[in-house]
């Protein structure tokens, strides 16, 4: 192909110096347009998968699993091999199909996926029992996209982490670390950056790069379980008569009982809206289901989203088997707009029949976030605006105080104006409600305040 022409298919196309030798295919799109395009790549135009492309080597083409996709990005830098294949992408089925593909028995999958997610290795050397055929063949066409961590630091709360992980196009993404009573739970990123554009959001106010990957979605999973196998025993236990945070001095993370080593839930709450990025975070979900692996439940898996109504749809239709969580803010179109721009996109009226939908269509209560933010939008008045709107629905509404942005100068809400916004919903409407605890608040760890700064 020469090199001002354009492949057949019409897609754009962007030129990679010194990687001659790929074939690549679209993500998304028709077997026919599998064929060798020189060092032309075709990029997916689809807003869903957009940046997302499937890579095959000429000689391992027939090894590589149907849905096997990796970064358009990570593909070409940082020493990643163009075909290489990363290991958090695929599915217990898929690492079965590419052992097929390379002529060896699937019998050596478990052994596998059990050094991938229950000894949580992050090297070919970590896995000794590995049969040399197979090893060679993972060290040749394969990565394990463990996320290093850039930068990491602990709340004062004592029971929140915040890790700064580097991507392999140099591009970074936040993951928070919360210890409960009972449980950990990892809040995860799904892009880089976000589009939606909620004006108290940092993660809004910082932009939209791109969308992650199913391996870069799973890798901040694995790394969290990682964290807490190997370096648990090195945290203190938690103090006697813990302080509230701005009274107490820093101190290092703490375990709330022996027993908290392992990951136990995961909310899709970071940076990004889960449902821009569809495919790829449903296959992170399905590989984090795995019950021989990290083995997440779907009930220990919430996903929120700021409204993506053709989103909350294909979940109704699909029957995913997860939390579903909506950011509402506002029970009017204008407030809602003025908060949540995607609302000009899908209108409040459009957004409640989704639900609506998707609730009949599941027999799933939605849970409705609401962030408190003073003299905006936590009065009295605008409780029972809440009530109305979520009448008949089974529904419950977490109240989340606005953290403090960069962005944005809203204050949190008072204490007793959240207590009166609670009597409302729970006297009147007879609609459940809890208030978010706060944590990690000291170093931008909390609900809105992810973002990264310094992108490079």
């Amino acid at each position: 192909m020469g090199a001002n022409k354009t492949p057949k298919s019409g897609l754009k196309s962007a030129r990679i110096p010194g990687r001659p030798h790929c074939l690549p295919r679209a993500y998304g799109l028709a077997e026919e347009l599998t064929r060798s395009c020189g060092d032309y790549v075709p990029f997916c135009s689809q807003s869903i998968g957009s940046g997302i492309i499937r890579v095959h080597s000429r000689d391992s083409r027939a090894a590589l699993p149907e849905k096997t996709v990796i970064s358009a990005r990570n593909a070409y830098v940082r020493g990643v091999r163009p075909a290489s294949i990363n290991l958090y992408d695929l599915t217990r089925a898929q690492l079965g199909e590419l052992l097929v593909g390379w002529e060896l028995k699937p019998v050596h999958v478990p052994l596998l996926w059990n050094y991938l997610y229950l000894g949580l290795a992050d090297s070919l050397d970590a896995m000794p029992k590995l049969p040399p055929k197979l090893r060679a063949r993972l060290k040749v066409h394969t990565h394990f996209g463990v996320l290093p961590t850039a930068f990491e630091t602990d709340s004062n709360d004592g029971f929140t982490r915040k890790y700064l992980l580097a991507l392999a196009d140099g591009e970074k993404i936040e993951t928070v670390l919360m210890r409960f009573t009972g449980r950990v739970t990892a809040c995860i990123s799904s892009q880089v950056g976000c589009a939606m554009g909620c004006v108290f959001c940092a993660t809004g106010q910082m932009g939209y790069t791109r969308h992650l990957t199913a391996g870069e979605i799973v890798a901040q999973a694995v790394h969290v379980a990682r964290a807490l196998k190997f370096q648990s025993h090195h945290f203190p236990p938690p103090p006697s008569n813990p302080q509230p945070p701005a009274a107490s001095p820093p101190r290092r993370f703490h375990l709330i009982s022996e027993n908290d080593t392992r990951l136990r839930n995961i909310v899709l709450m970071g940076m990004g809206e889960p449902l821009h990025n569809y495919d790829a975070v449903m296959h992170a979900i399905e590989i984090m289901r795995d019950e021989t692996g990290l083995a997440l439940g779907a009930e220990r898996i919430t996903l929120s989203t700021v409204g993506v109504v053709p989103g909350i749809l294909r979940l109704a239709k699909e029957k995913r088997p997860l939390h579903l969580a909506v950011s509402l803010h506002a029970a009017t179109q204008a407030e809602r707009a003025a908060l949540v721009p995607a609302a000009k996109k899908w209108p409040l009226d459009e957004l409640m029949a989704a639900c609506r939908t998707y609730s009949e269509t599941t027999g799933r209560r939605i849970f409705y976030e609401w962030t408190l933010i003073e003299g905006k939008n936590d009065s009295i008045e605008h409780a029972r605006a809440v009530g109305r709107l979520l009448h008949g629905l089974p529904a419950q509404v977490n109240l989340i105080p606005l953290n403090p942005t960069a962005g944005y100068t809203g204050a949190p809400t008072r204490t007793d104006a959240a207590k009166n916004f609670q009597h409302i919903l729970s006297e009147e409407f007879k609609i459940p409600s809890t208030v978010r605890q706060r944590r990690g608040i000291d170093i931008a760890a909390g609900c809105g305040q992810l973002a990264v700064a310094d992108r490079r």
